[in-house]
């Protein structure tokens, strides 16, 4: 559904603000609507390592379910959740 295209874009402009629930929810959201836009998903590959450390249990589920059900290879963010 492209209407989710603009929400995606500002959710891209504001990544840097989100915590790590945040980032956890959005990636659920978007991967669970099935809308997989790669500029987010890899927006969000790239926040979430910064915050794996404040991270619970749950929004690191929700994160890996998110990427594994949108097809999203992201390695670096694998590897960050692996060593935490």
């Amino acid at each position: 559904d492209r209407r989710l295209q603009p929400l995606a874009l500002a959710c891209c402009r504001q990544i840097v603000d989100f915590n790590a629930m945040e980032l956890a929810n959005v990636a659920w959201g978007f991967a669970k609507m099935e809308f997989i836009d790669r500029r987010l998903f890899g927006a969000i590959a790239v926040e979430t390592p910064r915050r794996v450390r404040e991270s619970n249990p749950q929004s690191i589920a929700n994160t890996v379910w998110a990427f594994a059900t949108a097809g999203v290879a992201a390695e670096s963010l694998f590897e960050a959740i692996a060593g935490a």
